[in-house]
């Protein structure tokens, strides 16, 4: 394993480092503290290992330890919905209503997964966004596969509910 292959992973770590923390500036040190403790233990992680969810299992770890020592909850600070600006590629050959629309649809999702629980919000972005399988989740989350299908078929109830109580009529995409 070479150190490029922890590098590709790390959008994803912040993402859910962010999660995790609320706090952009924590979520950058939890990354960074996964990163230094990955490439220290690298040399002894098997070849078919799948590293993604090893690294994932550290961040989790660390913000677990970071909470036992501090003995109260992570703050919660509001995203910006614009910190992200990298994640709205613009391509010419689009239509500027199109990435408008999408722009407003992923704002709400973002907004409706902040306020689902923890544990939903935690579950929604490792299966969704990171795409790990229900086995990886178990094995970060230390819980059951049970556990992981039903929290996971409660996050995404929830989710919808958010989503479609929310009474904003976005506009659609015409094809």
């Amino acid at each position: 394993m070479e150190d490029t292959s922890l590098s590709c992973y790390m959008d994803g770590l912040y993402a859910y480092a962010m999660v995790l923390s609320r706090n952009a500036t924590e979520a950058a040190d939890l990354v960074q503290e996964t990163y230094f403790r990955a490439l220290k233990a690298k040399a002894g992680l098997r070849p078919c290992s799948n590293v993604k969810s090893w690294l994932f299992t550290i961040l989790r770890n660390i913000w677990l330890n970071q909470l036992r020592h501090q003995r109260a909850g992570p703050k919660i600070a509001e995203l910006d919905a614009d910190e992200n600006l990298a994640d709205v590629s613009v391509t010419t050959s689009e239509d500027p209503y199109d990435l408008y629309v999408r722009k407003l649809q992923r704002e709400r999702v973002r907004a409706a997964i902040q306020q689902l629980p923890p544990e939903f919000r935690e579950i929604i972005i490792l299966r969704e966004y990171e795409e790990l399988s229900y086995g990886e989740i178990a094995n970060i989350l230390q819980c059951p596969l049970g556990t992981v299908m039903s929290r996971l078929a409660r996050a995404r109830s929830k989710l919808g509910t958010l989503l479609s109580i929310s009474g904003e009529r976005l506009p659609t995409i015409e094809a």
